[in-house]
């Protein structure tokens, strides 16, 4: 595929923020499992990696050097309440510059990276429809209970 410097960069920004993400949630996790809940950020870590992989791929096919040396920081709060504020920050962060991204593959008629862009931004919102309800779901019932609910990523 035709080298394309910007969509690269575009693609590598992306590739940063999922990693991130990914690492955010392995350590809120490990946090939660430490405070004797279930370790319901996993499963959603696992599908960042995922995201990632295929930023990953996109890169490669750009004949471009996928940059994994430089990332965000990570949002790591007190309680469940703030990690949850923290996580619903950083998925509109990833929705808004994921449609960007999609907007500029558009722009250079790079249609392969545009649909594997769309597949991304499916995910990320769904992701924030589930944290959208959570903090209303802690309204309603104690703080420690929902902490141990399964959830389905």
């Amino acid at each position: 595929m035709k080298r394309n410097q910007k969509l690269i960069e575009t693609l590598n920004s992306l590739l940063a923020d999922e990693l991130t993400a990914a690492s955010q949630y392995m350590v809120l996790s490990g946090i939660s499992e430490n405070w004797g809940y279930s370790k319901h950020f996993e499963k959603r870590a696992f599908g960042e990696v995922k995201h990632a992989d295929s930023l990953i791929g996109g890169v490669l096919f750009r004949d471009g050097i996928p940059v994994v040396s430089t990332l965000p920081d990570m949002g790591i709060g007190p309680g469940v309440a703030t990690q949850l504020e923290n996580e619903l920050l950083a998925e509109e962060g990833a929705i808004n510059a994921c449609n960007s991204a999609i907007v500029g593959a558009g722009d250079v008629t790079d249609f392969a990276t545009r649909e594997r862009l769309e597949d991304i931004f499916k995910d990320e919102d769904r992701h924030i429809d589930k944290l959208e309800e959570r903090p209303d779901q802690i309204k309603h019932m104690a703080c420690e209970y929902f902490s141990a609910l399964k959830w389905d990523s």
